[in-house]
Formats: structure tokens, sequence, C-alpha cells
């Protein structure tokens, strides 16, 4: 077998082993969530923290587990201006002792005023943030990235994450989510080389793709965007 000439990171993350979250266990997440949310520096002021929190199927790396949500709510952005819809996303993370109970639980919300309800145009809705770094040889490296998503076309059976066409991630879909773990921006490898999300049918066939970022925005700036951005 030949040398390969890109070793980066691929399915890094354990698979889902319980799917979309429920009963106690997801109060407990939503308590951890909701003081995130109230935890917002920019904040307009008033705002609601929301009740119904949407979960995401669990993955497992680096020794924590981590569950990616969203919530809708509503927010008056500008002075005398009407509210608007606002969406709080981010994750819930925390460390599961073999045969033990959760422990050590963080959590990472932001919100935006770009929702998919404003957007009919789109595929996925996607959120997605780095949590860790990679570092290859000879000054190589990658943002290792959570990116969470649900398919808004019909018939999607699974995601997978692509970088330069090379899968390093997927995952099944639940209720209509899905949540990755993979690298993303991956430098000095010639190019740099971002993410691409593919959503897929039963029979293997693409019925969606998304780009984590806008590619000419990349190209033009010194720096890409950062993470969790909509």
């Amino acid at each position: 077998m030949p040398l390969d000439n890109r070793p980066i990171p691929r399915f890094i993350s354990d698979a889902s082993q319980h799917g979309i979250p429920h009963g106690r266990f997801a109060e407990r997440l939503a308590s951890v969530f909701r003081d995130a949310c109230s935890e917002i520096h920019d904040l307009p002021e008033g705002t609601e923290i929301p009740n119904e929190i949407v979960w995401f199927p669990e993955r497992a790396w680096s020794g924590r587990v981590w569950i990616p949500a969203s919530a809708n709510g509503t927010a008056v952005l500008e002075e005398g201006a009407e509210e608007q819809p606002i969406e709080f996303f981010g994750f819930v993370t925390f460390i599961q002792p073999e045969g033990g109970d959760p422990e050590d639980f963080r959590a990472s919300v932001d919100f935006t005023d770009v929702v998919a309800s404003e957007n009919p145009d789109w595929a996925i809705d996607l959120g997605d943030e780095v949590i860790g770094k990679w570092q290859g040889e000879n000054g190589r490296e990658a943002d290792i990235t959570l990116i969470w998503g649900r398919s808004l076309v019909r018939d999607a059976f699974a995601a997978s994450a692509e970088i330069d066409e090379l899968t390093v991630d997927q995952d099944p879909l639940f209720s209509d989510r899905f949540t990755l773990i993979a690298p993303d921006a991956l430098k000095n490898y010639g190019d740099d080389a971002y993410l691409d999300i593919y959503l897929w049918n039963s029979r293997g066939k693409q019925v969606a793709r998304e780009s984590l970022y806008d590619i000419e925005e990349v190209e033009s700036s010194e720096e890409a965007p950062g993470p969790g951005d909509k």
C-alpha cells in the first residue's frame, strides 16, 4: 500500500449511542443550556430564555460527550423596532465516567437572527463550533469542529462531512437531525481546504450539500470565518 500523502484524521469520534436526549437527562441538559443562554453578554435586554430546546444526537470525542442544541425565540434587536425571530444555538458537553454518572457539565451558547424560517432556500440548517485542534507534521493542522444540522429537504437518511472530496465523518439522521465531528480548515497541504456537508437518501443518492463557509469570502480573506457562524 502506498504512503498516504494527506494523513488527516477521519472518523475520530464515537458514533451516537443514544440518539436524541429525552426524559430527566434532557431536563438536566436544558438547565445547563438555559444558564448559558442567560450569560450571553450581548443578548438584547428583555429577551426571554426559551423553555423548549431542540437536541441533536450526542457524539463522544477527546474524553467528552458533546450534545448540540438549538432553541427558537424572539428579540427586539434595535430600539423602537418590532420583535423578530432569533435562534439560540450551541452545545452542552460533559464527561461520562465508565460505570458512573455524568459530570463536569459545560455549555457554549450564542444567538443569531439568521434563522431557517426566514430562509426558505436553505437545504440544511447548520451550526458549528471549533472544539479542538489537530497538529500534523511540518506545521500541518486542522480545526476539530463540532457540526450539527437539521435537514430541510425530504428523504434525507444520513449526513457526511467531506474535506477535499475525502469523507471524514458520517452519521445517520435522528428525527431529521445529525451531529458530526471532523477536521476543518486544513492548512499547509497546499491550498487550504474546508468542510462540505452532504445529505444522502437511503439509496445513497445525494439530496443536499452545504459548505460551512462562503468559499469566495474565505479565499478573499486572510482569516477564515470564526466558529459558530450561521
